[in-house]
Formats: structure tokens, C-alpha cells, sequence
């Protein structure tokens, strides 16, 4: 299934609960990841990110104290950030087109709706190794570009720059 040397990637799984977080951890291991972290939490997982060099993290949206959203935010935006850049999939079964946004909006890489499956979790994983997107800095905003094509029929005030891009 996988065409990658995953073996070398450091993956780290945010979910409350024990059984997804097996449950991802049993997939991803499958695809050939070996280096797995887990925490039941934002707040565990950003210690985690701290003390450990993480290239893609998989992340719940409801945990409490601090959720999947709040968590993408810290990440991305705070000064003290261990890395603002790493890849950030949301799994959660909230999947309304609005829940969608929020997360691409918090800087969320890729979003994963539950039921999850190797085929879903692979496709996300390949996607953020075979094209990954350029970050952006706006005074809004800091991740991922959020616009997957250039659509050069766009005239809005946020169209992008044509130098270099």
C-alpha cells in the first residue's frame, strides 16, 4: 500500500481516547511508521512536541482541557512553538462543511472524518509528502495556504502575488 520509507517518519497521535488512539497507532505502524507518540490531550501533546521531533501529527477535535482546535492554534501561533510547520491532520467525526473551515482555518493540514481506515489515513499521509503547501503569514492567520489551486480568475482582495509563486 505505501510507496514511502515511512519507517523514518516520527508520528504523533492526539486523541482522549485510549481505543482511537490504538486504533491509529495499529494503522499507522501497519504503514510502516514505527516511531509513534500518543497523548490523551493538546495540552500532553504540546509537551510531547517539546521534547520530541515530530514530522506529522493526527489530532481529535473534542478533548478536554485543551481540544484539537486549540491545540492546531498553539502550535501554529504561539512564541514559544517547538514547530509552527509540522503537518497537522484533524480526525474527528464532526465533518459539517463549518467544522471543515474552523479547522482549515486554525491551520489544520489535511482533515480526516471518522470512520477511520489505513486507505484514508495513507491517502492524507501521501498527501502531505507529495504535494505539500507553502505556509502563509497573513495578520490573521499563520499555516498551511489554505487554497488548494490558483485560480487565476480570482480578483478578490486576497489574491496572491504572482512573483514567485
Amino acid at each position: 500500500m505505501t510507496d514511502y520509507a515511512l519507517d523514518e517518519l516520527n508520528l504523533l497521535i492526539v486523541d482522549d481516547s485510549k481505543h482511537m488512539r490504538t486504533l491509529v497507532r495499529t494503522i499507522v505502524n501497519s504503514l510502516g511508521i514505527l516511531e509513534v507518540y500518543e497523548a490523551e490531550n493538546g495540552e500532553q501533546a504540546y509537551k510531547v512536541l517539546e521534547d520530541f521531533p515530530v514530522d506529522i501529527i493526527i489530532v481529535d477535535w473534542n478533548m478536554s482541557p485543551m481540544d484539537g482546535i486549540e491545540f492546531t492554534r498553539q502550535v501554529r501561533t504561539s512564541d514559544d512553538s517547538p514547530n509552527a510547520y509540522v503537518p497537522i491532520i484533524m480526525l474527528t467525526g464532526h465533518t459539517q462543511m463549518k467544522r471543515v473551515e474552523i479547522a482549515r482555518d486554525a491551520g489544520v493540514n489535511e482533515f480526516l472524518a471518522k470512520p477511520v481506515s489505513a486507505k484514508k489515513i495513507y491517502q492524507r499521509i501521501h498527501e502531505i509528502l507529495e504535494k505539500p503547501r507553502q505556509y502563509i503569514r497573513t495578520p490573521n492567520y499563520f499555516g498551511p495556504n489554505r487554497r488548494r489551486k490558483n485560480d487565476p480568475e480570482y480578483r478578490g482582495e486576497e489574491r496572491r502575488k504572482q512573483s514567485g509563486r
